[in-house]
Order: structure tokens, then sequence, then C-alpha cells
């Protein structure tokens, strides 16, 4: 699938051959006619070939409240992307379980964004922030992405797993190795690299754990997975202990990451809302919430069928792949307010599924606002404007909507 081939017309094409799998569209950022068409004449679409085999598409904001609430009907095993494990790879993680295994899970890791745990963080946090914000140049063009972007959620995920502070940047390579090959999401990583970088993951994290292993009163992810009775032994089980520390590691890197950009990018696309924030900057943490949904950094999560049922008129045969476009959800015209334009004063912010729904619903989220609200903060505290001076470059997949590169100029006040 080449990059520079022409992509079909979204208003003309039979609409049985509407493929919104193919990366090309996240890519090339031409996805929304093609999920427009979909919610008005299709919600429930069948895609009978695809790369990825056939699958479901689920469009609408209530049908995927609705399939995300249901895990008897719908399972998220073996896997939440569209691709299937690799069979070099048969990694199992929380979020592509379901409950009671699941439940206790996830229950393990969740203390380290309990409130009282991101109060603490938030000093950090912000210490982190004033750093990366001084260090920057006022008037010279740079990567928003690596300076910014990278750099403070990669410190992040070094303190969420106390990880060695000057190696921090494997994690966010390994978080794009994660999903990141053709078969998985249409990346272009091949699985040779996956596979060595996954090796390289499980054996760094493996004698992180034994380093580790009866030291008191750590609250690192790393030390809560080994004082809950539920993960105390996941170690001996390699491919589910390198599972969850994926969900961890992507999950800690891909919503602030890629929000920290795409929020730079839609107050540029939209100058009057820039201005509404520059005039109140109290407006910041009802404009986090527009960001992740406008950006909505994960596209897609997958369900597979557990049986023949029919669902809004459609019948979905057991073991079928049904897939939630959030991307599309976050669009819905039905659910959403104006839902194609960037408001940073909605009245109802938090009205998005970017975070997903029901038990699977994103355990960090508060800990993803947390971050992109210090970030704002310090950014207005400093700089009259971020402005964007060149096309981004995007990410190729269909599950992570990211960016690889943002040029940009700072203005100080």
């Amino acid at each position: 699938m080449n990059v520079a081939e022409k992509l079909p017309d979204a208003l003309t094409m039979p609409l049985a051959d509407i493929d919104v799998s193919d990366p090309r569209l996240y890519e090339q950022d031409a996805w929304r006619p093609y999920f427009a068409r979909l919610r008005r004449e299709e919600p429930v679409h069948f895609r009978a070939d695809s790369p990825f085999g056939p699958f479901w598409s689920i469009t609408r904001f209530d049908d995927i409240v609705a399939v995300d609430s249901d895990h008897g009907s719908f399972s998220s095993e073996p896997t939440i992307v569209i691709g299937d494990i690799p069979d070099d790879l048969p990694v199992e993680m929380f979020i592509a379980m379901d409950p009671p295994k699941h439940d206790l899970q996830r229950r393990a890791a969740q203390p380290v964004v309990a409130p009282q745990n991101l109060a603490a963080m938030e000093g950090l946090i912000r210490t982190r922030v004033e750093d990366i914000l001084d260090g920057l140049s006022p008037g010279e063009p740079f990567d928003w992405v690596e300076k910014v972007s990278v750099n403070l959620t990669t410190q992040m995920l070094a303190t969420l797993f106390d990880f060695p502070f000057e190696d921090r940047a494997k994690l966010t390579y390994w978080s794009d190795l994660a999903a990141g090959t053709p078969e998985m999401a249409g990346g272009d990583v091949t699985q040779e690299e996956q596979l060595t970088g996954m090796t390289e993951c499980l054996q760094t994290f493996t004698q992180l754990w034994h380093e580790r292993k009866g030291r008191e009163g750590g609250f690192d992810l790393i030390s809560l997975l080994q004082r809950d009775p539920n993960t105390a032994d996941i170690v001996e089980r390699p491919m589910e202990f390198l599972g969850n520390l994926m969900l961890l590691i992507v999950g800690g890197n891909d919503t602030t990451r890629n929000s920290a950009t795409g929020g730079v990018l839609a107050l540029n696309q939209n100058p009057a809302e820039y201005d509404k924030l520059r005039a109140d900057p109290g407006l910041i943490p009802g404009m986090v919430s527009e960001i992740i949904r406008w950006q909505t950094p994960l596209a897609h999560m997958r369900r597979t069928a557990t049986r023949d049922l029919e669902f809004r008129g459609k019948q979905i045969r057991k073991g079928d792949k049904v897939v939630m476009w959030y991307v599309s959800g976050n669009r819905d015209e039905t659910a959403i307010e104006r839902p194609e334009e960037f408001i940073i004063d909605r009245k109802n912010p938090r009205h998005h599924i970017s975070f997903g729904f029901g038990i699977h619903r994103c355990m960090g989220n508060r800990l993803a606002e947390m971050q992109l609200r210090i970030l704002w903060e310090e950014i207005m505290r400093r700089f009259h404007m971020v402005e964007v001076v060149g096309e981004p470059e995007r990410v190729r997949s269909n599950f992570v909507r990211g960016y690889k590169t943002l040029p940009v100029r700072l203005h100080p006040l």
C-alpha cells in the first residue's frame, strides 16, 4: 500500500468497498469522509476482505458504547487491535482479557494512578515541563514531537516504572514497536525488528523485577505487580509479563504524546480558539478534554464476537472481528454537537470516547489529562504562540493516531 497511491473517492465508491483499516487514511489524514458516509448510510458495516481479514466496523458513538459495555458478547480476547497477534510473539495483556482475570490484573496496577499518587506526582511533572520548555529557543524552528511530546512522556514513563533514567529512550522505542507491524495495524515495523525489540524489553524488565524483589515500599508499576498476590508470579509467565508491560508502556505514552502534539496543531488550525485561550487560560482543563476528543490518540479497539447475534439489524457471527472506531464515534453528529469543530469551551468536554467505555476504560486517563493540563499552563506562562511552520508527518497506522514530526516556532510573551 504505497502512500503515494490515490485514495478512492469516499462519496462515489461502492459502500461495500470502503476499507477504513487502510493505514493510508490516517497517514494522509484523509479518514473523515469515509467514516461520515458509514455513519450516515451503514453505521454497522461489514468489509468482506482486507489485509486484516473480514471485519465489522462500528462507527456511531452509542453503538460503540453498546459494544464496549457488553464483554459477554464482544470479547477482548485474543487482542484489541484489528490485526492478529504474531505466532512468534503470543503476548497476553489485561486489556485483551475478560473478567475475572482482567479485573484482578488491572487492580494490581491501578494504585499507581490513584488520586493520592497523582497529587504527589503533580509537582514532579510541573518541574519537568518547566525544564523542557525553558530549554527551548524562541524564534528558531524545531520539531515539537521530539523536543516536547516525546521528551515529556518518556520522562513520565521512566518515573512510573522507576526505570533507569539514562535509558528512558528505550521505552519510547519499545512503545513504537508494540503494534507497529503491517500485520497488526498497517505500520512499517518489520516482524523481525518487533521481535528483537520485544525480547530486549522482556529481558530488561525481568532483570529489573529480580533486582527489585523484596524491596519495601516501592510504588512503581513493577513493585505494585510484585506485591499483589494475583500478579506476584507474573514474571514466570513471560508472555503475560511482556504483554502487560507493553500495555502500560503504550498506555502511558500514546495518549499524552500525540495529544500534546495534536493540541498545538488544532489551535493553529483554529486561531479564534487560540485567541480565546489567551484571553482566558482558565479554559485549559476543558480544552484538554477537547484536545483528546479531537485527536483520538487510538483510532480503534477490536472485539471478537463470542456468539452469533443480531446487532442493529446485522447478523454477526461467532468469531467475527468487531472494530469500534473511536475516531468515528468522536465525530458522530448524533451524539456530539458540532463534532467537526474544535471548541475549547464545550459545555460537556468529557463527553467523548477516546478513553473507551466500561471495564476497559483507560486506567491512566486522569494522569494523561493532568500532564496535558500542566503542559498548557506552562506554555501559556511563557509563549504568546506555538506556531506551526510546516506540515506534520503522521504515523502510518490504523491504531495509533500519531505524529512523527511537527515543525514549530515559539513566540515569547
